[in-house]
């Protein structure tokens, strides 16, 4: 239920802008450290005369992590990471580890634990909250009564089969749908993308069980293991629910029948990131008009939208399709697809036998992982989804400090500074277009921490006897939420993401960016990290987060977070050969074995990754220019200031990844191999060759004739 604007939203880690998954240590949570206790700037005088190599290491670095026998200029990754990649193993019940995001997720998950196990055994404050979340927490940690959840389910499974006519279809989809089952598709509410003010209803396509359409429809090896694989795992999940082997073989084979028809209807992932191809106000009486198939009156009636035509079909075609299939298939025949959607979604509340079959699928074909994921992790996961805001508040309590939102929110202005100062460099872009961006980042809202305002619960019924009973009602608490901002003013102050969560991102639609608590702590910001190491980890997040403004998707909406052309044809031109560029270049990367880098799909992360540090480095020499005292102190450091902020960026991303997880990610994930994300902006930048005294003809500096800059 963690979910970010549906369009324009875009943040510094993974595929749907969630949290990374947590795993062990325990928690030593930090407040963010002052800026102000740093290094000084590359140029700065040499402050003493004790040789380099016999100097301390600045704070915020580990030696360890290095391999100091790697050539920074030729693999800079392995120089920075080379230690920590070898001595490192992905945790058995992990797809990826990393040195920053997971890590930082396990040590929030830990103290997220601790809370809910105390709410769960009534030795909080008592609050109606502490006892919801005490409640969902203790059902879902309930092993006993999740064996005892199938005749729930079965209960609910009866709504969606049997079905004999269109209208019961239409009936069993909009049930599904209230409580955020996204079968066939999914409809959701967003702000209008040309009129900012106001929510609109939204339907999408949706409707897969595998990851991504090239997973139904690429020829490979590789992806006709994975079908095959998949219509096996359907076929033996029905069996687990007391279908006979010949019954569940037929309705598996049904389903992913159906799901390949609309996997064949969906536009590509990487033209889902342009903003027009997913606009389409045709209003409910033009979607009917576009899919009669489907029986949307009774669809609307019973989903839960408010009356009223606002409507985005984001993918007509899909809708065609969708059409065309419900019209065809009989209505008994679409109860198994329904079904299995809703086993999918529950899989987390039901018998040890059917999350176990779904981990095995996962694991072979998605994820690699060679454990399931321990039982209080996903449940501490499962209550932050359900109850974010609730589990908040003990959260920032513990964790965030008092000068938390100064501290932070003074890099980011400092960060927003030097993009300002930066547009005068740009020989590309006229005046007329850079007096419009200026406009644009001075509109930038900043939220830092937690929000303002919390959400309210009540109304929320949960059942400590049954986790089941207690999710889909959370989901229909959080869908019906959604759903009744349709045809209501935009609400500025909404996070989409829990504060907990350790990733940031900025939505184009509200022109803001987020930074929730749970990622500004080491090794991204440390109080007592110097200045460049703060500037390099979690200066380049915000340096992120502001290009993405201005990235290749970003910059298609205005300072009001509306979709309409602002730029000048000749800036347009200029920016459209840049990004070319960078395009050009991941799509040489290599992400997995035989897949490569799809440089369209990646190229808004990679252009805000780019112009990211090239931002917090500016930032970072503006700071030490202003603070020449932090200068002498800061060449006290085993590395020279420059070299100190690229170094931690590189730790912070220091990353493994299994080949299945990463196979997935390269098909769907809309951000390059972490890998790449150090190297491919630091070959482009004349900051990190003066860094590290690389000569020309070196592997990390790219010839000047090749180099990409856009911001």
């Amino acid at each position: 239920m963690k979910r970010l604007a549906l369009f324009a939203a875009t943040c510094v880690l993974g595929a749907a802008c969630k949290t990374a998954e947590p795993t062990p240590e325990p928690s030593q949570a930090s407040t963010p450290a002052p800026v102000a206790t740093a290094a000084p700037s590359t140029p700065a005088p040499e402050a003493s005369s004790v040789p380099m190599a016999e100097r301390p290491m600045p704070p915020g670095l580990d030696a360890a992590v290095m391999d100091p026998s790697a050539n920074p200029c030729d693999d800079f990754y392995a120089y920075a990471c080379g230690g920590w990649l070898k001595t490192t193993e992905i945790p058995a019940e992990r797809a990826r580890w990393s040195r920053g995001f997971e890590t930082v997720a396990e040590r929030n998950q830990t103290v997220l634990r601790d809370i809910l196990t105390k709410a769960a055994e009534g030795q909080g404050e008592g609050t109606p909250e502490e006892k919801k979340l005490g409640d969902y927490y203790g059902a879902c940690m309930d092993e006993a009564k999740l064996e005892q959840s199938l005749p729930t389910l079965r209960t609910y499974l009866a709504k969606l089969n049997g079905l004999k006519s269109p209208q019961a279809v239409a009936q069993a989809v909009a049930w599904l749908h209230a409580r955020n089952v996204n079968a066939l598709f999914r409809v959701t509410s967003d702000q209008d993308q040309k009129d900012a003010t106001q929510v609109i209803a939204v339907v999408d396509a949706g409707g897969l069980g595998l990851p991504d359409r090239d997973y139904y429809l690429k020829p490979d090896v590789k992806m006709r293991e994975a079908r095959a694989a998949y219509q096996a795992h359907v076929q033996k999940v029905f069996e687990l629910l007391g279908d006979a082997p010949f019954v569940a073989s037929r309705k598996a084979t049904g389903i992913v029948a159906i799901e390949t028809r609309l996997a064949n209807a969906r536009l590509p992932k990487d033209e889902t990131r342009e903003p027009e191809k997913v606009y389409h106000r045709l209003e409910r009486q033009g979607l009917k008009q576009l899919a009669p198939g489907f029986q949307w009156d009774t669809y609307f009636a019973q989903v839960g939208l408010p009356a009223g035509e606002a409507l985005n079909v984001t993918q007509p075609k899909f809708f065609s399709e969708v059409s065309g299939l419900v019209r065809q298939q009989r209505p008994s025949d679409m109860g198994p697809y329904l079904s299995y959607h809703l086993v999918k979604h529950s899989q987390n509340a039901l018998p040890k036998a059917l999350r176990d079959e779904f981990f095995r699928f996962e694991s072979t074909v998605l994820t690699g992982a060679k454990a399931d994921l321990a039982r209080w992790k996903k449940c501490v996961e499962a209550t932050d989804d359900a109850l974010p805001h609730a589990l908040a508040k003990p959260f920032i309590a513990r964790t965030f400090g008092a000068d938390g939102k100064a501290t932070t929110l003074d890099m980011v202005q400092q960060i927003e500074q030097s993009f300002e100062r930066n547009l005068d460099t740009l020989s590309w872009m006229d005046a007329q277009t850079k007096a419009q961006a200026l406009v644009k980042v001075k509109k930038i809202t900043n939220k830092i921490g937690y929000p303002d305002q919390w959400r309210s619960y009540d109304g929320l019924d949960v059942k400590r006897d049954s986790f089941l009973d207690s999710m889909l009602a959370a989901d229909a608490f959080e869908q019906a939420r959604q759903l009744r901002k349709v045809g209501q003013p935009v609400d500025r102050q909404e996070w989409f993401m829990s504060p907990p969560t350790v990733n940031a991102y900025y939505n184009a639609a509200t022109n803001e960016i987020v930074f929730p608590a749970g990622i500004l702590q080491p090794p991204f910001f440390g109080r007592d990290a110097s200045a460049a190491v703060n500037f390099g980890a979690m200066g380049m997040v915000v340096g992120h987060e502001i290009t993405h403004g201005f990235d290749d998707e970003g910059r298609q909406f205005d300072a009001d977070g509306n979709l309409r052309t602002w730029w000048t044809p000749a800036s347009d031109k200029a920016f459209r050969e840049r990004v070319s560029c960078v395009k050009n270049q991941y799509d040489q990367y290599t992400a997995v074995d035989d897949v490569k880098v799809n440089g369209k799909l990646t190229l808004g992360e990679n252009v805000a990754d780019l112009g990211g540090l090239k931002l917090a480095y500016a930032a970072m020499e503006a700071y030490l220019a202003k603070h020449p005292d932090q200068a002498a102190k800061a060449n006290s450091y085993r590395f020279t200031p420059g070299q100190q902020f690229f170094l931690a960026h590189a730790q912070s991303w220091c990353s493994k990844i299994r080949n299945e997880a990463a196979r997935q990610r390269a098909l769907t994930d809309s951000h390059s191999p972490a890998f790449l994300r150090v190297m491919g902006p630091d070959v482009n930048l004349p900051q990190f060759q003066q860094a590290f005294s690389c000569p020309a003809g070196s592997k990390m500096v790219a010839p000047a004739a090749n180099r990409c800059e856009v911001w």
